[in-house]
């Protein structure tokens, strides 16, 4: 095999709390994660001699050492002894600094082909190993699927998922910095967290009106009082037919959860009267 071209999906929060800050600075946390079927293209292929070479169609990108794909491919190739030169072309439709993991889910997809490529036979816990070397979303974009992610992101735990639905993504004209997000997180003045077992339970007996129901995100009180353009969102999608919506990660992105297709199109039209949504699809999670 000398190419190989690969999927890297974005995933949204189902619910996201923070149990609390440890002393090196890290935040533990209790997520819920889905992935969602969109999704970044990489083409990766063999080339002569021993360079990692990197483009992007996001000219403002990094495809140098900054970037997680780099990182991953030459991490890779130092620790397998991989002589092979490397070229990555990787195609964006996942929104940037947006919530949805697009970054760790491109170097997530890295490491698994370079792990097709040279036959490296990596299991996926394997895989994960390597993966929170570079960040703590990265395990999880190796699983994908529905997920609990504890510790700072890297312990998982495979649960049921969602049932049938479909998902209206929606991501502001803004970019939220994570460090942001969490450094100004003040977790002693939280009224309340979300109902992370209760979702469980839901996703278990597959009841999507509950699950609905206990949508919540804690860094919403640090992104909303300074970008109320989520708040904004997050209303229009319940006006517009939606089971319930939430902020992803540590957003911009908003997301609603719709039962019928037909009106997650609907829904995605009326965005058009908002003239800051950059960025807007309809899909499956998958």
């Amino acid at each position: 095999m000398d190419s190989i071209v690969l999927k890297s999906f974005g995933k949204i929060n189902l619910g996201l709390d923070v149990v609390r800050r440890r002393p090196d600075g890290y935040h533990e946390v209790r997520m819920i994660m889905q992935t969602v079927g969109l999704c970044d293209t990489l083409v990766m292929k063999k080339t002569a001699g021993k360079a990692v070479t990197m483009r992007c169609d996001l000219s403002f990108l990094p495809t140098d050492r900054k970037n997680l794909v780099y990182q991953a491919v030459e991490l890779m190739k130092e620790k397998y002894h991989i002589s092979s030169g490397i070229t990555v072309d990787l195609k964006k439709r996942i929104p940037v600094a947006a919530g949805m993991a697009g970054g760790s889910s491109n170097c997530a997809a890295a490491i698994k082909g370079m792990n097709e490529l040279f036959g490296l036979n990596l299991s996926k816990e394997e895989m994960c190993e390597i993966g929170v070397l570079l960040g703590a979303d990265v395990p999880y974009c190796i699983w994908g699927g529905t997920a609990l992610a504890e510790g700072i992101g890297e312990k998982l735990t495979r649960i049921p998922p969602i049932p049938d639905c479909w998902i209206l993504i929606a991501k502001p004209g803004i970019s939220v910095s994570t460090a942001f997000a969490y450094k100004n997180l003040k977790l002693d003045q939280l009224e309340r967290h979300p109902d992370i077992d209760g979702m469980i339970r839901d996703l278990e007996e597959q009841n999507l009106d509950g699950i609905c129901s206990k949508l919540e995100n804690v860094l919403e009180t640090v992104t909303i009082p300074k970008h109320p353009i989520i708040r904004e969102l997050k209303e229009h999608l319940l006006e517009h037919g939606a089971e319930g919506a939430l902020m992803s990660g540590s957003g911009p992105t908003v997301f609603g959860i719709y039962k019928e297709k037909r009106t997650a199109r609907k829904a995605l039209e009326s965005l058009r009267s908002i003239q800051d949504v950059k960025q807007a699809y309809v899909v499956e999670p998958v």
